[in-house]
């Protein structure tokens, strides 16, 4: 897929930033329906023997799905913790486990583990991301910050299963802009479910 200029991707972000509140306002049931969804994938990778490690969630930004539950999920259910992704505020990732210890904002703002202990890609068994928006191929839209992006090229982390989380109207039906380092997701989660790319 060839590469568009950048100007292209803020519009993109616009346009799909609408989308999604357009999605949660005409349906208020969204968000618990995109829950209900992400419980049932988890129970079913758990009887598949897939979760044997921690599941990367994330803290969720204003209009994003919030996942946060799944946290008592992981830990009631499956005997498995979660994980929250750490920025650093210049473009580097780490996970770091959940805990019920209180939470501090990161490099970018956003609330994070104070458990200094990083967790490797092998200690990962899935991980659940958020983004504007996704296309048939994997391909993810998010905010431009290129975190996640850093993070799926390094090789350790290539093999570690990751969904992105979103509505259904934030699944773009043509390819969005993608640059060499971007790395295609092996599916989205959505209301109705999980899909997989053809990426």
């Amino acid at each position: 897929m060839k590469a568009v200029d950048e100007t292209g991707k803020p519009a993109l972000r616009k346009i799909f930033r609408a989308r999604r509140h357009q999605a949660f306002t005409a349906a208020p049931t969204l968000q618990g329906r995109i829950l209900d969804q992400a419980r049932e994938e988890l129970r079913r990778r758990h009887q598949q023997g897939l979760l044997r490690h921690s599941v990367g969630l994330y803290w969720p930004m204003p209009g994003e799905v919030d996942l946060t539950a799944l946290r008592l999920d992981l830990m009631d259910e499956f005997g498995l913790s979660a994980a929250l992704p750490v920025a650093d505020g210049q473009g580097n990732l780490t996970y770091r486990h959940w805990t019920k210890a209180p939470l501090a904002r990161d490099g970018c703002g956003i609330p994070s583990p104070l458990d200094q202990t990083i967790l490797s890609a092998d200690q990962l068994s899935l991980l659940l991301v958020p983004a504007l928006a996704v296309d048939r191929m994997g391909i993810r839209l998010g905010y431009g910050g290129g975190y996640y992006d850093r993070l799926r090229c390094r090789e350790s982390w290539r093999d570690v299963p990751a969904l992105v989380v979103l509505p259904g109207a934030c699944v773009s039906l043509t390819p969005l802009p993608a640059d060499p380092w971007d790395r295609p997701f092996q599916g989205w989660l959505n209301e109705d479910g999980v899909q997989q790319s053809s990426g």
